[in-house]
């Protein structure tokens, strides 16, 4: 047990927990001291996830750093996790994010902050464990429980009056999506007798089987990506969310949908896979042209990028169903790319709202003028977003691009399409807000980035430029994985 627990995976998993007991013994009235505990214990995990990525084998496509314990012998349940290289960057992403989710919310958040900790910290143990664990099952439990933290994070600290309705409406979308998943898992329970990830993989379902199936998890995980049309609970619960529920939700949650397709949906089910690959182009093809059509016309800021979010998530699903080894990688690529820049624009414009408390498009022209800074971290997060050469989308959204051409080059067009209508809106966006004379009717009190708003956007804009001008250092890891799914489809 002591060995198990020295496993650097294990150590990642446990460490939000004991922060939560701390938080729970720390009295309300002690604000400083929560939050400078809640920041140290996301500090230490995303520390011990970095051990992870550094102890990690490329050469391989096991599972790594993997522990199993005995958890109902009985119905032959275990509770095993492991990584290998789709996972690992996702924990990764995971524990990134809530660390600058906690330093964003430092002064924002007033009322009932320990509450509002220790519902981050629950939901990075929740999404570690989505991410590393190799039984399908308890993936669902984890994956539902998710909706329990984020639902509270936008119906009690969200921003605005609709936030109740856009909780509801995001956790009603997501469960429903979700029951159909669980109906699926008890059927493959109840044909092979076991829920492990690794046995599952070498089971064989016949196609009518395998058709069934695959509709039951894809109704889960087109949800949570989400695809055109069950995207509508995206952008309303955007809007509502504080900034750090934004940054997560689209950092994060977002790619949860992904990883089920590519966990499960290809490896379990190949000959469905390849049966409903027209449907996934066809619906992913409609949501890059009509997301970015739709996103041309928004007026709210959060709106913008949450409908851009679901174009962007347009090129993953097309990746993931080119089922070629460009394809597999250039969407993993993609999705970790989308979480550090859609987050670093929702963080731009929580920098906004928290001035200025308004998210309307109208209200802001001439930024460049008075808060110089910003106006730069902006431009390079707006460039990022469409895909510019250099940065971490370009290298996702080409991959991906080359994977599609290798299949259908019409289908290649009408994708590029789509890239061009989002450059359109990501310059015209930042046209409007940092370009023209200032609006002093409406504001007249201008300041800059703060040193701490400083130090959160540096590191973003330092890892998109890494992703973008040397992606091998990532993609190295992700090879024999991607190879690994390919070949459960022959």
């Amino acid at each position: 047990m002591i060995i198990e627990t020295l496993n650097p995976l294990v150590m990642t998993s446990l460490t939000p927990l004991l922060g939560i007991l701390f938080l729970l013994l720390t009295p309300s009235s002690n604000e400083l001291l929560c939050r400078k505990f809640s920041l140290w214990t996301s500090c230490l995990t995303f520390l011990s996830s970095l051990f992870l990525w550094i102890q990690f084998d490329a050469g391989t496509s096991f599972f790594q750093f993997s522990s199993t314990f005995l958890w109902f012998p009985y119905f032959n349940f275990y509770y095993g996790i492991g990584l290998d290289g789709v996972s690992l960057f996702f924990v990764l992403l995971t524990t990134f994010l809530i660390t600058i989710c906690i330093l964003v919310s430092w002064s924002s958040v007033q009322s009932k902050l320990k509450d509002y900790l220790i519902c981050f910290l629950v939901l990075e143990f929740l999404l570690i464990q989505v991410f590393c664990v190799l039984d399908i099952f308890l993936f669902y439990i984890y994956f539902e429980s998710v909706l329990i933290p984020m639902f509270l994070i936008v119906g009690v600290w969200g921003s605005r009056e609709r936030k109740i309705r856009a909780a509801y409406q995001f956790f009603l979308y997501t469960l429903v999506g979700s029951l159909l998943m669980l109906l699926g898992v008890l059927i493959v329970y109840f044909q092979i007798g076991s829920t492990d990830i690794q046995i599952l993989r070498y089971s064989k379902f016949s196609e009518f089987k395998q058709i069934v199936l695959w509709l039951s998890f894809f109704a889960s995980f087109a949800v949570k990506i989400p695809m055109v049309p069950f995207h509508i609970w995206l952008p309303e619960a955007h809007a509502e969310a504080p900034t750090a529920g934004s940054v997560i939700l689209a950092g994060i949650l977002l790619k949860m949908g992904g990883y089920g397709f590519l966990r499960f949906s290809i490896p379990m089910f190949p000959w469905a896979s390849i049966f409903f690959t027209p449907l996934i182009f066809t619906l992913s093809l409609i949501a890059i042209i009509y997301a970015s059509l739709t996103t041309l016309r928004q007026i709210d800021l959060k709106k913008i990028i949450a409908y851009s979010s679901v174009s962007h998530m347009g090129f993953v699903t097309i990746g993931i169903f080119s089922l070629n080894l460009q394809g597999l990688e250039g969407s993993i690529l993609l999705m970790l790319s989308h979480g550090i820049v859609s987050s670093s624009l929702f963080l731009s414009v929580g920098i906004l709202y928290d001035r200025y408390k308004t998210r309307l498009i109208k209200y802001y022209t001439g930024l460049t003028q008075v808060m110089p800074m910003f106006s730069i971290f902006f431009l390079f997060f707006t460039f990022s977003n469409l895909g510019f050469p250099g940065t971490s989308s370009f290298m996702g959204e080409i991959l991906v691009v080359l994977g599609l051409f290798q299949i259908n080059t019409t289908l290649t067009f009408f994708a590029c399409v789509g890239m061009i209508i989002g450059a359109a809106y990501s310059i015209w966006l930042f046209n409007r807000i940092n370009f023209g004379s200032l609006k002093l009717d409406y504001i007249n009190l201008y300041q800059d980035v703060s040193r701490r708003e400083f130090f959160i956007l540096l590191p973003l804009s330092i890892l998109i430029i890494w992703m973008g001008v040397h992606p091998s250092s990532f993609l190295n890891d992700i090879h024999c994985s991607s190879l690994n799914l390919l070949e459960s489809l022959h």
